[in-house]
């Protein structure tokens, strides 16, 4: 993105010139001539329509561009002005307050070797920089063993492959490599960063399996590998990942069983295995072990089994989804009894049978539920409060059997909810009100206007009276 494109970033960008980085500019080490000049080549290869030598012509640990951070590799002692060296690198404009050097559109590197140039780099960030000229990967496999931070976000023709040497950086705690085109399997190599913290790498066209050894990386609090192409089973040893946080494999190959090590992820708030190719093995029971889950995503898998009831030692879930897995029986009245923070219910498409529980009218806290395309029966227990509430978000539609009460037909369309082709309750007798037609469509489309939608239902009550 060049510096014109955004007047916003123009301002922001320039002022930021008259500030200075370390006050004192004899009380300071000077940056080493070959970091100095290294910094120059990139923000020129990056973007070569600003002319960052004159903008900053100055010692870069005095006066640089955000993103462009120095620090004391050696401490200063009344002596001695100790030494400064470049710590981060961060390139590609993501907003006004964080106003990085904005990457052009023709951003490249040339040099495979050009970030070896700072032996003490900690972080490295790329944000929609690589955009249309393609750049490998390998470009970067030179920075030092310093490397805490490697970070590329929504660069669609940064290519290549994580490599064996992806092993070397084992001061890395960051790895993000997301919206990319980079391929291939994830290198034994990668199970040798015992450090890692965070390893993202959602949104690219990585294959193949997961390797064991990613039990080595006992520090990793998120795994995110969305959106990609893994196969295979989930190895055993994830289960030893015990500060795991965030798990995420969905939109994946993935196929086999749940393993049952799981359970000993203890930590583990967001769990999404959604979309992928497991089967027939119900909703995992370890579920109830892990104790602080907040969210849970199943859908798109055809697990099948009944809901189990597990639900009272999960109380702090907020999220669940499990659309079009299977599932059959009745939706178990706990989840309204315990789960008091619920916000979002998905369990649509599935093959539920029976009543919707009354309990789950106590989730005030929900603003979706859908019960949609099931085989659903009786009254829908909801007070006019509820519906209304929830507005649009409570879908019930695709169930044949079930029936709704007037008072709820008009907080729906007040609400622009549809109700689909469901049956008026006969309020006295809880059963189906079968007048001289057999069925009343309701929905958002077949109302017309709320005073005609309340004559036409008064009118049907009468006659049912």
């Amino acid at each position: 993105m060049a510096i014109s494109s955004s007047p916003t970033y123009a301002l922001t960008f320039f002022i930021s010139l008259l500030i200075i980085g370390i006050s004192g500019v004899n009380s300071q080490p000077f940056l080493n001539s070959v970091e100095q000049e290294s910094v120059y080549r990139v923000l020129e290869a990056l973007n070569s329509d600003i002319p960052w030598r004159s903008l900053f012509p100055d010692d870069l640990c005095s006066s640089a561009p955000h993103g462009v951070v120095c620090g004391y590799s050696t401490m200063p002692t009344a002596t001695n002005l100790g030494t400064v060296n470049i710590l981060e690198l961060s390139f590609g404009y993501v907003s006004d307050h964080n106003p990085n050097p904005p990457c052009g559109p023709n951003s490249t590197l040339q040099d495979p070797f050009i970030f070896s140039a700072f032996p003490y780099l900690r972080k490295l960030f790329f944000y929609n920089c690589f955009t249309q000229q393609p750049v490998s990967l390998q470009a970067f496999s030179h920075v030092g063993s310093s490397l805490e931070e490697l970070v590329f976000i929504e660069n669609p023709s940064l290519f290549g492959s994580l490599t064996e040497s992806i092993g070397n950086m084992t001061s890395l705690r960051r790895l993000v490599i997301t919206g990319t085109n980079v391929s291939g399997d994830i290198p034994v190599g990668f199970g040798k960063l015992q450090n890692l913290e965070e390893a993202t790498l959602s949104r690219n066209r990585f294959t193949g399996t997961l390797p064991e050894n990613v039990s080595n990386l006992k520090k990793l609090r998120i795994l995110d590998l969305s959106q990609n192409g893994f196969e295979g089973n989930i190895p055993a040893a994830i289960g030893e990942l015990q500060n795991l946080i965030k798990l995420d494999l969905s939109l994946n190959l993935f196929s086999g069983n749940f393993p049952v090590s799981m359970k000993g992820l203890k930590n583990i708030e967001l769990l999404d295995l959604s979309y992928n190719r497991f089967t027939n093995f119900g909703i995992p029971i370890f579920l109830s072990e892990m104790s602080v889950l907040k969210e849970v995503y199943l859908s798109g898998n055809e697990l099948g089994g009944l809901i189990p009831d597990i639900w009272k030692n999960l109380k702090g879930i907020i999220a669940i989804g499990f659309s079009g897995i299977g599932l059959v029986g009745n939706i178990p009245s706990s989840i309204g009894v315990f789960l008091g923070n619920l916000t979002y219910l998905a369990l649509d498409n599935n093959k539920l049978t029976g009543r919707v529980p009354l309990e789950l009218e106590r989730l005030i806290m929900v603003n979706e539920l859908n019960l949609k395309n099931n085989s659903l029966s009786g009254r829908l227990p909801f007070s006019d409060k509820f519906v209304s509430r929830v507005g649009s978000k409570l879908k019930v539609q695709g169930n044949p059997e079930l029936c709704v009460d007037g008072g709820v037909i008009r907080s729906f369309h007040k609400s622009s909810g549809v109700l689909g082709q469901l049956k008026l309750c006969n309020s006295n007798s809880n059963r189906v009100a079968n007048t001289r037609s057999d069925i009343l469509h309701v929905s958002s489309s077949g109302l017309i206007g709320h005073q005609v939608s309340y004559l036409v239902i008064v009118f049907l009550l009468f006659l049912i009276m």
